[in-house]
C-alpha cells in the first residue's frame, strides 16, 4: 500500500463525543452535582492540569459514598479508558466485559480527548460505511472495469459530488444533522472518475452538510485513474438526478421501517 492510500479501520475516535466535560481533583462536589443536573450527564472523567487522567467521578460516587467536599475525596481512582486508536469493536467488548456504559477516551500521554458510550457503539452500526463495505465496493470496481483503483480519505467539496440517489429519509437526515454538528458522521463513499466525483453512499449526510452551510464532507474516496462512465451515472440520468436539489425528501410517515411496523401492527391487531 503506498503512503496515498487508505488503509480503513473503524476507531474510537471517529465516533467518541470530542467535546467531553471534565473536572478536577479539586473541583468541589457541589459543583459536580450542578453540572450533572444542567447537562443531564451522570459522569464525568477526572483530569490534571495537563488533561491526564486521573479518575471518574459519577453520579454513584456523589450519592453512596461517603460525602466529600472535593471530588478527590469521591472518585473512582481506577478507571477504564481506550485509547483513541482502538478499534470500534475491542471498545464494546472492553465495555461488555467490564459491565460499563462509558469509556473515557485518552491518547498515548493518557490525555483525555473524548468519551464514547454505548449509544455512540449502537450509532456506529448505524449507516455506516464499514471497512468490508468500502473494500468490497472498491474490489467490485476493479473486477467490473480490469483496473485497479486507489482509495484516500479526504474532504470533498459538497457541491462537486454528482448525487445518484434519488430519495432520503427525514427522519435520518435529522440525525445526520445531528451527528455533524458534533463531528461525529461517518465519511460519505465517493468515486473519482475523470473529473467527476460521484457520490455512491452517504447522501443523508451529504444533504445535511448542505443544510448546515458545510462546504466540504469527510470521506472515502475510491479513485479510478482515468475517465469511466460508471452505471450509477446513467441511473441517476435516467432520473433526472444530477443535483442535491432533485433529490426527494420522504416525510417519517413514508419511511419504509416505519410502513413494515405498522404492518406488523396491524396484522398482529
Amino acid at each position: 500500500m503506498t503512503s496515498n492510500e487508505t488503509k480503513i479501520k473503524s476507531t474510537v475516535k471517529d465516533y467518541m463525543t470530542k467535546n467531553v466535560i471534565t473536572v478536577t481533583p479539586n473541583t468541589p462536589s457541589a459543583d459536580v452535582i450542578k453540572i450533572m443536573k444542567k447537562t443531564g450527564h451522570d459522569g464525568f472523567p477526572v483530569v490534571d492540569d495537563n488533561g491526564v487522567i486521573q479518575g471518574i467521578v459519577t453520579a454513584y460516587d456523589l450519592l453512596l459514598k461517603d460525602w466529600a467536599e472535593l471530588v478527590k475525596g469521591v472518585m473512582s481512582n481506577e478507571v477504564v479508558v481506550a485509547l483513541d486508536d482502538m478499534s470500534i469493536n475491542d471498545a464494546s467488548r472492553v465495555m461488555f466485559r467490564h459491565g460499563i456504559s462509558r469509556l473515557p477516551v485518552v491518547n498515548n500521554e493518557k490525555q483525555v480527548k473524548g468519551i464514547i458510550t454505548n449509544t455512540d457503539m449502537v450509532r456506529s452500526h448505524i449507516e455506516r460505511s464499514t471497512p468490508t463495505k468500502v473494500e468490497y465496493f472498491k474490489e467490485t470496481l476493479e473486477q467490473l472495469y480490469g483496473i485497479k483503483t486507489k482509495l484516500k480519505r479526504k474532504e470533498v467539496p459538497v457541491n462537486d459530488l454528482r448525487p445518484t440517489q434519488d430519495r432520503i429519509y427525514a427522519d435520518e437526515l435529522q440525525g445526520r444533522i445531528y451527528e455533524l454538528e458534533r463531528g461525529l458522521a461517518e465519511p460519505a463513499i465517493v468515486v473519482k472518475t475523470g473529473n467527476r466525483w460521484i457520490l455512491v453512499d452517504g447522501h443523508h449526510r451529504a444533504v445535511a452538510s448542505i443544510k448546515l452551510g458545510f462546504d466540504k464532507i469527510d470521506s472515502y474516496v475510491i479513485d479510478l485513474g482515468q475517465d469511466l462512465r460508471l452505471g450509477m451515472e446513467k441511473t441517476a440520468d435516467s432520473q433526472g438526478i444530477y443535483k442535491f436539489d432533485d433529490i426527494n425528501i420522504i416525510d417519517d410517515a413514508q419511511h419504509p421501517l416505519i410502513a413494515l411496523t405498522e404492518t406488523i401492527k396491524t396484522k398482529r391487531d
